[in-house]
């Protein structure tokens, strides 16, 4: 099958969305990836990770 050069960049480019998306995903435990769409197209991926502290642990007084 015969890909014009436009329809191969926008191929290109889907995958390095894709990509970017997964790549903001790994080793998230806590937080949110958002991605902003403009014109039907990904301009931007944010990745807000959260670190939490686990305080259930009984302290002893001093």
């Amino acid at each position: 099958m015969f890909r014009s050069p436009q329809e191969t960049a926008d191929l290109s480019a889907d995958r390095a969305v894709e990509q970017a998306i997964l790549l903001a995903l790994r080793g998230i435990r806590f937080g949110s990836v958002e991605i902003i769409v403009h014109d039907s197209k990904v301009v931007q991926i944010e990745r807000k990770e959260k670190t939490r502290f686990d305080h259930s642990v009984s302290r002893s007084a001093s």
